[in-house]
């Protein structure tokens, strides 16, 4: 389950309203779950660089420490912490990047990743008109980034409207807990499930983060 983040811009789906419709007609749990969050929508924020700079920095540390460090890294790269520039981070050493609070091997991932931005080798004009699995293939080819980190950037960057990221706790846990009484799932009944969803598996899956944090969901 994506952690909680600093306002900055925000977008807002389009299809969210016709999602919500289809998802209460189908659904006898998102019936009722839906209204508890009122107006509440999925929010896309930053550009795509940006918010997987911060999708690496992130992993396998608090939410208040990646700020931190998060901070600290924008300040050396220099500009905005909301838009950072590929060439801006390829200019620093990894020793310099290190002095930004990041272990080796995320200063070695965001130079990774911002080679990859920089040559081309990610076809950012491209994505709107690519499928999901598409756009994941070109993503976990970047080191750092799994298929978890590609998921959630089709949810909350892209807004993909029908994703199921079955390797999410958080998405594994609001199944257990509303359609289960709280027994464990395997990835398998929790596939079934969400084939119920489809073509709005990303919105249901939203509001199921939601059951279990009433706060927004941001990536």
């Amino acid at each position: 389950m994506p952690s909680r983040s600093p306002a900055a811009a925000e977008a807002t789906p389009a299809y969210w309203d016709e999602a919500c419709r289809h998802l209460a007609r189908r659904d006898r749990v998102l019936k009722k779950l839906i209204p508890k969050f009122g107006e509440a929508r999925l929010q896309s924020r930053g550009d795509a660089f940006t918010t997987l700079a911060r999708s690496i920095v992130g992993q396998q540390i608090s939410v208040k420490a990646a700020q931190s460090v998060w901070d600290r890294f924008a300040a050396t790269v220099g500009g905005p912490p909301t838009r950072l520039a590929p060439p801006d981070v390829l200019k620093l050493s990894v020793p310099s990047l290190r002095e930004a609070g990041l272990s080796a091997r995320k200063a070695e991932y965001l130079q990774d990743l911002a080679r990859h931005f920089d040559a081309g080798l990610v076809h950012v004009t491209q994505w709107k008109g690519m499928d999901d699995e598409a756009i994941i293939d070109e993503l976990v080819a970047i080191r750092g980034i799994g298929r978890w980190t590609a998921e959630m950037f089709l949810i909350f960057h892209l807004m993909r409207p029908d994703v199921l990221p079955l390797d999410d706790l958080g998405l594994l846990k609001g199944i257990s807990v509303n359609y289960f009484s709280g027994e464990p799932v395997s990835r398998a009944e929790a596939r079934e499930v969400g084939e119920g969803w489809a073509p709005f598996r990303s919105v249901a899956t939203w509001y199921l983060w939601r059951s279990l944090d009433p706060l927004p969901v941001d990536y």
